[in-house]
């Protein structure tokens, strides 16, 4: 299984590593979340892709994912499948693909057929996209979120999405047979840990609280820092001492065999 953090801000002629959107890539081919997906997937992606997998729908987690559609509209031989719980269709279809934002493509067609068609999941419930499984958790946020094991014949990972303290989230990953890797939020430096409460999401040393329920040794990757507190985020993760513990890189390929 091969997993890619997709660029999404850039400095000078170059990638930069703070993130203001999130879109993770699987095998060049499933997209889970689409912050993105337009602006950054390489040419491999976007033809490949006709998969997206949501974890919830925050703007930094779907803001490409419009924009990847007209792309696409004419060309499509079969729709983009969104796959995400119903609470977070509802709010695309009435925040977002509403022809006020955006022109609600699950009404539209072209010369092929049906651009884009939904595919709810329902918590717990195990699906399928492509070549992969997903084992979907709700996770603690703001707004309906979930986490996922992902599995492929070989592997297994685990995608936290945007969460605060979860227990769920812990218990299926340390009952799944094996993981190759944890993929955990830490969005706020410890001094902002008021802001990381109302908002549900963690601080590196509540990010740290959140790993000793974890039972198993294997890589854990930090996602989702905020751009602007990069830096502050990444010295105190740094100041863990957490040998197991990484912030993983924008733009590198992830492969676990």
């Amino acid at each position: 299984m091969r997993l890619q953090l997709l660029p999404s801000t850039f400095e000078g002629d170059g990638v930069s590593p703070r993130q203001h959107l999130t879109c993770f890539v699987i095998d060049d081919s499933v997209a889970v979340d689409a912050g993105s997906l337009a602006m950054a997937a390489s040419k491999l992606q976007q033809n490949e892709i006709r998969d997206v997998v949501l974890t919830h729908a925050h703007l930094d987690h779907i803001a490409g994912l419009p924009l990847f559609i007209d792309d696409h509209f004419s060309t499509l031989t079969e729709p983009i499948t969104v796959y995400a719980t119903q609470p977070v269709i509802d709010t695309l279809e009435r925040d977002i693909f509403n022809w006020s934002v955006y022109p609600r493509f699950s009404e539209l067609s072209n010369a092929n057929g049906p651009v884009l068609r939904y595919e709810p999941f329902g918590q717990a419930e195990e699906f399928t996209v492509k070549h992969l499984t997903f084992r979907p958790i709700d996770v603690n946020h703001k707004v309906p979120s979930t986490g996922f094991l992902i599995s492929d014949t070989t592997t297994t990972i685990a995608l936290s999405g945007d969460t605060a303290e979860t227990d769920g989230f812990w218990n299926l990953v340390n009952a799944a047979d094996s993981i190759s890797a944890v993929m955990l939020e830490c969005a706020f430096p410890d001094e902002l840990d008021d802001l990381a409460v109302v908002s549900h999401h963690l601080t590196p040393q509540r990010m740290k609280r959140e790993l000793e329920k974890f039972e198993r040794n294997c890589p854990v990757y930090v996602v989702n820092l905020k751009p602007m507190f990069r830096e502050a985020i990444t010295k105190q993760l740094a100041g863990l001492n957490l040998s197991h513990l990484s912030v993983l890189q924008v733009g590198k390929v992830y492969e676990w065999a």
